[in-house]
C-alpha cells in the first residue's frame, strides 16, 4: 500500500485563513493573530484532545477527527514558521519549539529551513532540519515512516508549496464560523482544489465545517 502525504486536521477561518501574517509572529503570538483558540475551540472541546486535563468533553464527529490524528502517521513535516518564530540564521540552538519537553509528535519531524541545525530528540520525537524541495523533504520523511503515512503538518505556506508541487494525497481541513482578515489565506475558495481532488464538506453541531480531500 502506498504512503499518503495526508493533511489532517488543519484549521482556517470561513474567510480562509490559517494564520497571520509571518511579519506578526512572535513568541506572545505564536499564530500572528491575537485569537487562534477561535480556531482550535472545536478540537479542544472533545473528549479525546490530547491536553484535555478535566473529565468529559464532546463525542461525535469533532472527537472522530481528534482521535484520527495520529492514526497510521510515521513522520510529520512542518515550515519553519510552526517550528518557532525565528528567521535567518540561527542564532543558538537553544530553541526547541513550541511543545515543551514532550512534543506531541511521537515520530520523526522534519522542519523545512534554508538554515539548517543539529536533530535533536525530546521524548519520543526526533526534529531534523532540512534544507530541500518538497519532494526531497517528503522522500526523507517516507524512509523514516517506515511504511506509514506522513503528516503535513502546516503552517500554511508549506502547504501550499506541497499542493503546488502535486505531492498531497489527502486534506482535512476544518473551517469555523469566523472570520480573521488580513493573515496567510490557504485558499480563496475551496473550489480552487476540485480540478484534482474530489470534496466532502460535512457540517458539525459545533458549528465547524469539515473539508474532506482526497485524490481524483
Amino acid at each position: 500500500m502506498d504512503q499518503l502525504l495526508r493533511v489532517m486536521n488543519f484549521n482556517v477561518s470561513s474567510d480562509g485563513v490559517g494564520a497571520g501574517a509571518s511579519e506578526h509572529q512572535s513568541f506572545e503570538r505564536p499564530f500572528g493573530h491575537d485569537h487562534p483558540e477561535k480556531l482550535f475551540a472545536w478540537a479542544g472541546a472533545t473528549a479525546s484532545w490530547p491536553m484535555r486535563t478535566a473529565p468529559g468533553g464532546s463525542r461525535g464527529l469533532d472527537d472522530y477527527f481528534t482521535r484520527d490524528f495520529a492514526r497510521n502517521i510515521g513522520a510529520e513535516i512542518m515550515g519553519r514558521n510552526k517550528f518557532g518564530p525565528q528567521r535567518g540564521p540561527w542564532q543558538d540552538d537553544e530553541w526547541r519549539g513550541w511543545w515543551g519537553d514532550e512534543p506531541p509528535f511521537r515520530t520523526p519531524v522534519f522542519v523545512m529551513t534554508h538554515h539548517e541545525r543539529p536533530s535533536f530528540t525530546l521524548s519520543d520525537t526526533t526534529f531534523h532540519f532540512v534544507d530541500g524541495d518538497p519532494a526531497t523533504v517528503l522522500a526523507r520523511a517516507r524512509e523514516a515512516a517506515e511504511g506509514k503515512d506522513v503528516r503535513l503538518g502546516g503552517g500554511v505556506s508549506t502547504i501550499r508549496q506541497f499542493l503546488a508541487a502535486d505531492l498531497v494525497d489527502t486534506l482535512h481541513v476544518a473551517v469555523s464560523p469566523v472570520e480573521l482578515g488580513p493573515g496567510l489565506r490557504l485558499w480563496e475558495s475551496p473550489d480552487e482544489l476540485l480540478d484534482r481532488f474530489h470534496l466532502e464538506v460535512v457540517l458539525s453541531p459545533s458549528g465547524v465545517t469539515h473539508h474532506l480531500f482526497w485524490r481524483r
